[in-house]
């Protein structure tokens, strides 16, 4: 916890630590984390609507002692749930507040990155709906911090989805050789969208929203109402095609779709991208698009393509009865034996080849139970063990690779990525595209 001046005490500074133990190469873990894992979390709301309004029910098992929003309607609805919670409008007062443990984070993408890296800065968990960053160099900060903090913090990426059972059988399905050698990955999305430009001014805004802090670190956009929507969830579809505020579906549903395929093939990021799609156009992000990425090889498979398609590009279905255009969002692994075609709750195994006959292939004996609640888990990690499924290591690797898709498709060539340097080594132009510039007087790293 910490103290009305904001400094940590004595029981937070515990719950912070850790050590290594001589020789065993074991972590110890806070004392908190070992003894009291019923406690509640103090936690914060950033986003208090929308997105946010979805997770009332998990954070009600909690103590959500700061709500912080940039429309004070969506404040006073919230209030109804969380009555005893501080109200903020702007997130960088909140993350001050004193006894925070924690964070759950819910607002317009282009601040995610922002909230997060000054979150573990300070000491807290998060929870980040994803995608997790902007831009590559917002994924790189966001995963850099985190790493610095491994030992010390839990993190969680809303992929939500990721909670279903489905994705760990086809995980297993994969490693265990059920088509084969692994390939080819597929991963699609069906959503468009027609915009061409920023909106207009329209009006002011009204008085109960802030609208210099929700445009916050990007640049600046004069207020028009369309860019909102007030119904919980849906939010983002109104401002995340526009390239300041969000990177369009390969970053909103693509950051679960292609967890599906991220799950199975332990990947890092890649080593070629190349895309194609919509004329590149500096306002709005794509509606098509197909980016395709050379994924390195591990241990257990050789390099890889990984592929993603939206807004009306779609791969060849492997079987002509089979009509993948019917599954909306969907991920289809191709084998040297087979081809696995899935979506978040389903999937189809496809033997392929006339010699085929699944004699190589023996299911798992001991598959991995279900996580069980995606939020709840992350709970659990803050107060022990700090391990989640989707912390900001593995995210921030699948959100730095889907961001490269974006930069190829403005460089409009292939390009060549060193991505432990975080550099396109055959296109300098293209390092250009990797970041965003923000307004003065905002920090990422702050």
């Amino acid at each position: 916890m910490k103290t009305d001046s904001g400094k940590p005490t004595a029981h937070r500074r515990a719950f912070m630590a850790t050590g290594i133990a001589t020789g065993a190469g074991l972590t110890i873990l806070p004392s908190r984390a070992l003894g009291a894992a019923g406690d509640k979390l103090n936690i914060a709301l950033i986003g208090a609507y929308g997105r946010g309004r979805q997770h009332y029910h998990d954070l009600g098992t909690q103590n959500v002692v700061a709500l912080c929003d940039v429309n004070r309607e969506f404040l006073a609805i919230a209030a109804q749930e969380f009555p005893a919670a501080k109200h903020y409008t702007d997130w960088r007062k909140c993350l001050d507040h004193a006894g925070l443990d924690a964070v759950v984070i819910c607002t317009p993408d282009h601040h995610h990155a922002f909230i997060s890296i000054w979150a573990m800065n300070r000491g807290l968990h998060v929870y980040c709906e994803k995608p997790l960053g902007d831009c590559v160099a917002e994924a790189r900060a966001v995963r850099a911090v985190y790493l610095k903090n491994k030992g010390k913090l839990a993190t969680q990426h809303g992929t939500q989805r990721h909670a279903e059972p489905n994705f760990d059988r086809i995980a297993e399905m994969i490693k265990d050789g059920a088509i084969g050698e692994l390939k080819d990955v597929h991963a699609w999305g069906n959503r468009t969208h027609d915009k061409t430009a920023y909106l207009p001014a329209a009006g002011n805004p009204p008085a109960h929203l802030d609208w210099e802090q929700w445009i916050g670190p990007t640049q600046w956009h004069p207020f028009n109402p369309d860019y909102l929507d007030e119904r919980p969830g849906r939010g983002c579809l109104k401002w995340n095609m526009y390239d300041d505020f969000g990177s369009w579906q390969i970053g909103d549903m693509g950051s679960h779709t292609v967890d599906i395929a991220w799950n199975a093939i332990e990947a890092d990021r890649p080593t070629k991208i190349k895309a194609f799609g919509d004329d590149v156009n500096p306002d709005v992000c794509p509606s098509a698009l197909t980016a395709i990425f050379t994924i390195p090889p591990n241990e257990w498979r050789d390099e890889i393509r990984l592929v993603w398609y939206q807004g009306g590009p779609m791969p060849k279905s492997p079987f002509s009865p089979l009509d993948l255009s019917k599954i909306g969002h969907g991920a289809m692994f191709k084998g040297t034996k087979g081809i696995l075609v899935a979506d978040f709750k389903n999937r189809i195994l496809i033997p392929m080849g006339k010699d085929t006959d699944m004699t190589y292939y023996t299911p798992p004996h001991k598959a991995r139970a279900p996580i069980g609640g995606f939020m709840q888990q992350w709970f659990k990690a803050c107060k022990t063990d700090l391990k989640t499924d989707c912390d900001f290591d593995y995210a921030g690797r699948m959100i730095e690779t889907l961001m490269l898709g974006l930069v190829a498709h403005r460089a409009g060539k292939e390009l060549t990525y060193d991505a432990k340097a975080g550099k396109v080594l055959n296109d300098a132009a293209a390092n250009e595209f990797l970041s965003k510039n923000y307004r003065e007087g905002w920090t990422l790293n702050g």
